[in-house]
Parts: structure tokens; sequence; C-alpha cells
């Protein structure tokens, strides 16, 4: 089998997207397809036709065709089975097929012809190859970018700390009425007091001014081939990344969906010189036909003190869990205490909590298969139907406390059928054709918005669309355990602090 050429064209001849094998110039391709239409028999049901040089192999796709041009003595049976590979490729690149799409994807849409095709003779590839080989996903590069990410943060945090030993400098000289020292640079051997006291500023400023950031969104369509690393989640953990370093980050609008639209993040809480960070994570596994298989559940409280005057204090715990949570203090941390009266102190009240470091003060662990504890139950009702399955999922909010946000309720889809067609929804949708899912997204859940359905139809089978996957984030734990009074161990004098409070999602499956 020799195939000179494949093009995606219109029913008029147009080529929308064409992808040459062998040598042709452009007008002969364009000469050839523009003959195409003019072939073909009206009423007769053929899916080639010939020429006295060549062989044209079509499909039809809406208004479109997907046509090969092969020679004349090409084995017929490889060419249809060449084509019908073709034409799966295409929907996985693009979400409808018109001629806007088409040429809006032609890049992915040529990268993944050449992995089907070499030279004119056909690759032995499927489609699931086809898809690893042009998205080129690099595990040296995301072990090269992990590093650059944290000398980046080494060194951030190495300016503002010398930032801050010129300005203590600076205002020890001024209280002593001493002239400001000076430094060095540039071949200068000293700086005057006045000119030191402008670098020290401008260093200070530089250092803590908020930077504004673009973060990369996830396009519309399918990451483009030849780019590392282009996957959505890689790129979640960079913008979270710096937000943990008080970013505040923009999101680019480079897509079309309303979802995607700019966002400013707001800052990160003022932190006390006493911060405490309040952190679960949970991992549940549903069976698609109810009942609960694995719930685990591990939470703990980091202390930080950034003051040498705040190490020796107690914490005021407040427990009014009611599901049986198994609490472990540290072991310098008095058991006895903690029983007693609720208070997290160390052993020894002479010595002091480390400063300037996250240390680990109490953690708890639920481990449960008892349905009433499931904070968010998911139904995924698929009916088959005479045109493929009917989907019906519904979500309802079992602890009315708790308010989730960001939820994205991700199906899989079958590959090489389309889009699905959505009927009803509650919130937004986001249908990923490369990845072959469908996110379900709602901004908040909470007591007033604790339920809400979605409804599709697509081609497949009713196992297709399992495992249902949830992701999500809250600013108020599962457990009610929260500190509420720091106070020192001498006096007993309250202390200010603060708190911050996450319930994240670990792993979260419906089976």
């Amino acid at each position: 089998m020799v195939l000179l050429a494949a093009a995606v064209c219109t029913k008029a001849g147009k080529a929308i997207v064409s992808r040459q094998f062998v040598e042709m110039t452009r007008t002969r391709i364009e000469g050839l397809l523009a003959a195409f239409p003019k072939l073909m028999n009206t009423g007769k049901q053929h899916t080639f036709v010939e020429t006295e040089s060549v062989r044209y192999v079509y499909q039809p796709m809406e208004k479109l065709y997907m046509v090969l041009i092969t020679t004349k003595n090409s084995n017929i049976l490889e060419d249809l089975e060449t084509l019908r590979l073709f034409s799966r490729v295409i929907p996985e690149y693009c979400r409808a097929l018109e001629e806007n799409e088409i040429s809006e994807h032609c890049f992915d849409l040529i990268f993944a012809f050449d992995e089907i095709v070499a030279l004119g003779y056909r690759e032995n590839v499927n489609l699931a190859q086809i898809r690893t080989f042009t998205e080129m996903d690099s595990h040296e590069e995301k072990v090269f970018r992990a590093v650059r990410e944290t000398q980046e943060r080494e060194a951030k945090a190495e300016m503002r700390r010398k930032a801050k030993e010129l300005q203590q400098a600076r205002r020890d000289a001024e209280r002593q009425g001493k002239k400001a020292p000076g430094f060095g640079g540039f071949g200068s051997s000293t700086v005057s007091g006045g000119s030191t006291t402008s670098m020290i500023t401008e260093t200070i400023i530089e250092t803590d001014k908020p930077k504004v950031a673009p973060a990369p969104a996830r396009p519309s369509g399918p990451s483009k081939a030849l780019k590392l690393g282009a996957k959505g989640k890689e790129v979640d953990n960079f913008v979270d990344k710096l937000k943990s370093e008080g970013e505040n980050i923009i999101s680019s609008n480079m897509g079309k969906r309303t979802s995607e639209a700019t966002k400013v993040h707001a800052p990160p809480i003022n932190m006390e010189s006493v911060h405490m960070k309040i952190e679960e994570k949970i991992t549940l596994t549903c069976g698609r036909d109810g009942g609960l298989q694995n719930m685990e559940l591990h939470g703990m409280i980091m202390l930080r003190i950034s003051d040498d005057k705040f190490g020796r204090i107690r914490l005021h715990v407040e427990n009014e869990d009611k599901k049986g949570v198994q609490l472990q203090t540290h072991p310098n941390v008095d058991k006895k205490l903690f029983t007693a009266e609720s208070l997290i102190g160390l052993k020894n009240p002479e010595k002091s909590f480390p400063v300037n470091s996250d240390v680990g003060v109490l953690k708890w662990r639920l481990q449960t298969t008892e349905e009433s504890f499931i904070p968010l139950t998911i139904n995924c009702w698929p009916s088959e139907s005479g045109n493929g399955c009917d989907v019906n999922i519904e979500y309802e909010l079992q602890e009315d406390n708790l308010e989730l946000n960001d939820v994205i309720i991700t199906i899989p889809l079958p590959s090489g059928v389309g889009a699905p067609v959505i009927g009803e929804i509650d919130g937004e949708y986001r249908h990923d054709s490369r990845r072959n899912t469908l996110e379900w997204c709602l901004p908040v859940i909470d007591a007033k918005n604790k339920s809400g359905s979605l409804e599709f139809s697509i081609a497949g089978q009713p196992n297709d669309f399992f495992p249902v996957q949830v992701s999500f984030i809250s600013k108020k734990n599962y457990c009610n355990i929260q500190v509420t009074k720091v106070t020192q161990v001498d006096g007993n004098s309250p202390v200010r602090f603060s708190t911050e409070t996450t319930f994240l999602v670990d792993k979260y499956e419906i089976l």
C-alpha cells in the first residue's frame, strides 16, 4: 500500500487540512481534491472512486469528507482499515465536525496523521498509542521542573532574609546614632548611608510586593504535540505552589469556556506569630449500586511559631466530634494534660516549641464503612436506549455544616463517539475530548445548594461511565476539632493566633 495523501475537505472539494506522505506540490493536491466531488456518482453507495492515476478512498463526516488518496495498486482492504483509523482520530481532537473546528486543530491532526502513516506506509498503531505518542509526557521534565522550582524558592527566601538583615542593620545604626554601614558592589568599596537606605528600601519593596503572574489555563482543545508537560494537573500543581508562596494569581482566559474566565484569587490570610494549619484529607470508595466500601480520613494540626517570646504556649482544643475519631498527640506533648483538659503543651513546660518550623502537634484518623458518614453522595444511573445511553447523575450533601468549593465530578466517556448531548444540568460542564471525560463543575455546594443533577446522552455501554471521580476543597473541616484559644504557660495570658483550615480530597471514587 502506498498512501499519497490524507485530507479533510468540504463536499465542494475545498481542502481544510491535508497531509502529503510523498513528494507532491500544493497545486497537485488541490487539483486532486477539487476533482474528487465530480467523480462521485450520485445515488450509489461506494467508499472509493478511481481515476487513471489514483484512487480516492473516502468516508462522509456530516458536511465534510475524510479522503485518502492512494495508488491504484494498493490493497483496498488495508485502505479501508486505515481510513477507519483516520476517521476515529478526528473526534479525539475536534469537538464538532465543522470547518472552523478542523482548522483550529489542524496541527494536532497533522501530528496524529504522521503517527498513522510514515513515507506512504501504514504504521502498526492504535488510537491509544497515537494519543500517547502525541502527548509526549516526560518524567525527566517533571523532575527538572521540580528541582528548578525548589531552587527558585530557596533563592527568594535567601533574598528576603538578606534584605531583612540589611534593614535591621540600618535600624540599629540609626538607634545608636551611627552612620549606616556601607555595602560594596560593582567596583566601589563602600556606599553612602543615604544610598544604603535607598538600596535596602528598594530591596524590601521589590521583595514584599505581590506579583501578578499569568497562570496557564488548560486550552479548550487537546494539548499541542511536541509540547512537553502540558497536562492540566501539572499546571494546577504549579499554581498551588505559587499560592503557597503568597503570590496573587490571575488565570488567563485562553479558551472559550466561561468557566475558564479570568479570576483574581484572594490574598493569603494574615498570619500571626502563632499560626495553626488544620488539614484533613479524605480517601473514599463507593460502589455504583450503593454501599460504602471504605472511607478513611486523616487530619492534623500543624503549629508554626515565628516569635521566640511565644515559644512556651498551650493550645486549647475543642473536640465536638461524634463519629469516633482516634486522636494521637506528638510524643513530646503532655498526653495526660491533653486527656484531662484538652490542652496541648510540652511535657517539659520549661521548654519551647521550635520557631519558624511547622510542627505536627495533634493528628487524628477515622476509618469506617458506615454510609451515613459519606460527606457527599453521588448516584450515577446510566440506562441503555436505542441510540446509546442516557446518563443521570445526582449529588447530595450529607453534612450540612460543610461548604465544598470548586467541586468537580469527572465522568469517563467512551472514546471516538463525539461530544455528549447535555439535557438538564445544575452548574457548568466541560468536555475533554482528548482524555474522554466530562467534568461537571460546581463552584459551591452547601446547605442552601445541597443537591443537584446532570442528564446527558451519548453512545456507549453502562460500564463506560465508571469510575466517577470527585474533587473539592473546603475551608471547614469534616471532624469538629478546632483550636479555640492559645495561652502562655506563665501567667496563662491569652495569645493572638491565626488558623487556616483545609479539607481536601486524596481519592474519591464511585466504582
